[in-house]
């Protein structure tokens, strides 16, 4: 049966309608968010799959284009992949609700937002994480919650909950906030250099309104949710456990003490393979609950030497870094490159620079269609020692690459300082934790390298977390997190930012919530970390941005022309713009507001195509002198194109000082001759002189 709840959300009206569309799935909604409209679908499956030892959830994000009244480009014409937003919002959506699940599910739960409506003063974004919610909420599958979330944005000072498309331009921060009525549970975010307090204050007032909406799912769920069903719950049964770590769980903690990844797993394996010996026949039929039982113990290994010892496994303390290093200039022939390593994170950037007419052109449901900085993460197989073939970026890659993008982009100068397109490709090299933030690094000192004059060096650092499963007021914080310590904790707390202030955030939990204590303390030791990289070691690698720009680099010179006078330049079927590219060999790219680059390596082609492009869009004035072509020949006089699509008349009189019988005599069809406009008749014939450009012998 049909129902309909509404509450007013930052001044708009947000509607759940339950009980009409998709009836079949375990939970549907559709949302309307003023005319932004969003369905949202949560469907799991009857039976678990076997064989596997992690919670198999999905989520997608489906842009579908004729919600902003658009056909897809291209000659399918139908969405084809998911643009990258599509892939960031399904993640950030993944990301809040994962925790949130029973951790001994093994039923497949798939979550479809369809965008079928966009306004763009109101998000797809948080309309698909409010269906979300409530679709779980009432329907049968097993999930804690609720939860709810919100878009924070800061314009002139104040925070404003999920801002149109006039204060989004104008906002200093983007932050999609999750939570429950106690804790934070997600937050993602970009901003320009935001005090870590500022940050702190927004994600406060922003759960405040966080409860206002929680209240509001829960009389929902009250008037139309279902029953959760039971599940086959895939714990490993505590005897398996217990058998385990009586026969290993004192060698499997010594050998994981290493601060070489590679041979701490090859030491774990050799152990994991004695345990399998001594229990495969003790439980024949249940072997793959063993490996799940020595992966639990290698997580209680990890967190209890953490939480009870302060010591982790590579030796470090808490609060110590990993040994850094970066270098710049690696590579001779790319514009710009620059490596970071962290322990055993090396990442490579390289930096590509090019004209204006290099910018990704985007098809896609938001106001942006074209990106000037891209920024491109690689992640091969041989970084974490795996022989597998490479393919084409998954979800991380391209999560991890819009990370680092985030980060840098406040800094990155504008168009007009700086009318490049620029590309950047972080490589991973070696993988142990935190690549997006050995990513930020090498960025940095790639761009530097390249010459690129950004506004202020950034780094990143990521803190962890480990809370006592039994006691959750006992909780330990602690800097620059590895890869096992990612898998086995609680918490990877990426921080990107400045001297000045955070340039972005990603948050991944697997705990039900963050306090705001414990968001304080990352902040505080991630600000310490990044202060420690920049002025100890990037800084130190190169202290700013390179004077010049890499001679491999395209020079771009600009101009401005009328915008009446854009069809001059470029001419019938782009005759006259070509005719400027042939002759001077340049790349050229028209702004529909008349601004005009020039790209091209050799200065003195660049300088000839802006002076051939000005002189078409301005005025012809008597005295301006030119070089043109001779390109017909009458009694009277020559004709010259002294610019691409214009010509002028040189009279017999005009080509010497001395009396001229014949034109052939002084000039043949082909020539090159330099000629001064001396008038400019009222039907706008211009006459030209070439005795006048010439000594008098």
């Amino acid at each position: 049966m049909k129902k309909v709840f509404s509450i007013d959300v930052a001044g708009r009206k947000l509607e759940i309608e339950t009980g009409h569309l998709a009836q079949l799935a375990n939970g549907a909604v559709l949302v309307r968010y003023g005319e932004t409209v969003v369905l949202s679908t949560a469907t799991a499956s009857a039976e678990p799959r076997e064989g596997i030892d992690f919670f198999p959830l999905s989520v997608d994000y489906e842009e579908k284009l004729y919600s902003v009244g658009k056909i897809p480009g291209g000659f399918i014409k139908r969405e084809g992949k998911p643009s990258e937003r599509a892939v960031l919002t399904a993640r950030v959506i993944d990301r809040q609700m994962r925790p949130r699940f029973p951790k001994d599910l093994r039923n497949d739960v798939s979550i479809v937002n369809m965008v079928m409506s966009v306004e763009q003063d109101n998000s797809p974004e948080f309309a698909s994480i409010m269906g979300t919610v409530i679709a779980l909420c009432i329907s049968d599958i097993p999930f804690n919650g609720p939860i709810a979330g919100v878009i924070l944005g800061l314009v002139d000072g104040e925070v404003i909950i999920n801002p149109n498309a006039e204060q989004r331009r104008k906002s200093q921060m983007y932050v999609t906030l999750s939570a429950d009525k106690d804790k934070i549970v997600m937050i993602e975010a970009g901003a320009n250099e935001i005090p870590e307090d500022v940050m702190m204050t927004a994600i406060m007032k922003g759960h405040e309104e966080i409860k206002r909406l929680i209240a509001f799912v829960e009389e929902i769920v009250r008037e139309v949710g279902k029953e959760k069903f039971s599940y086959t719950s895939m714990e490993v049964p505590q005897d398996i456990f217990n058998d385990v770590a009586q026969v290993c769980k004192d060698e499997l903690a010594q050998a994981m003490m290493n601060d070489d990844k590679a041979i701490r797993d090859k030491n774990v394996d050799e152990v994991s393979k004695k345990v399998h010996e001594q229990l495969d026949e003790k439980y024949p039929e249940q072997i793959q609950q063993i490996s799940e039982a020595f992966y639990k113990l290698q997580k209680k290994i990890v967190r209890e030497k953490i939480l009870y010892e302060g010591q982790r496994v590579d030796g470090r303390g808490l609060m110590d870094l990993r040994p850094l290093s970066a270098e710049v200039g690696l590579l001779p022939r790319t514009h710009g490159s620059g490596l970071f390593q962290r322990g055993q994170t090396q990442v490579l950037t390289n930096v590509t620079l090019g004209p204006m007419g290099d910018v990704q052109m985007l098809d896609g449901v938001d106001e942006e269609e074209t990106k000037r900085y891209m920024h491109h993460y690689n992640f091969p197989a041989f970084s974490v020692g795996e022989a597998r073939p490479n393919r084409g970026p998954g979800r991380r890659e391209i999560g991890h690459g819009a990370l680092a993008e985030r980060a840098l982009e406040p800094v990155i100068p504008s168009e007009s300082d700086f009318p490049y397109a620029i590309r950047l490709v972080s490589e991973v090299l070696m993988s142990n934790g935190s690549t997006s933030q050995g990513s930020v690094c090498a960025s940095t000192l790639a761009l530097m390298d390249a010459g690129v004059p950004i506004k202020e060096p950034v780094a990143g650092i990521s803190s962890g977390l480990v809370v006592d499963e039994e006691n959750p007021d006992k909780y330990v914080t602690f800097i620059d997190i590895q890869g096992i310590e990612d898998f086995f904790g609680d918490m990877d707390f990426k921080v990107a930012g400045t001297r000045n202030g955070i340039t972005a955030i990603q948050v991944d939990i697997k705990v039900d919530g963050l306090s705001y204590e414990i968001i304080r303390q990352a902040f505080e030791i991630t600000k310490k970390g990044r202060m420690t990289i920049l002025n100890d070691v990037m800084l130190k690698a190169i202290s700013e941005p390179r004077p010049e720009l890499s001679p491999y680099a395209p020079k771009v010179y600009t101009t401005n022309i009328d915008v009446d006078k854009i069809r001059d330049v470029i001419g019938p079927g782009g005759k006259t713009i070509n005719k400027i590219i042939a002759e001077t060999g340049v790349k050229i790219d028209i702004e529909e507001d008349g601004t005009v680059y020039v790209a091209t390596s050799d200065e003195t082609a660049g300088k000839k195509a802006i002076s051939i492009i000005e002189g078409i869009a301005g005025d012809i004035e008597i005295g301006q002198q030119f070089t043109g072509k001779v390109t017909r020949i009458m009694n009277f006089g020559a004709f010259v194109e002294f610019l691409p699509g214009k010509e002028g008349m040189v009279h017999i009189s005009k080509l010497a000082h001395s009396r001229v019988n014949k034109v052939e005599d002084v000039v043949k069809v082909g020539d090159e001759i330099p000629v001064k406009v001396i008038e400019v008749d009222k039907q706008g014939r211009i006459n030209l002189s070439l005795k006048d450009c010439i000594e008098k012998q």
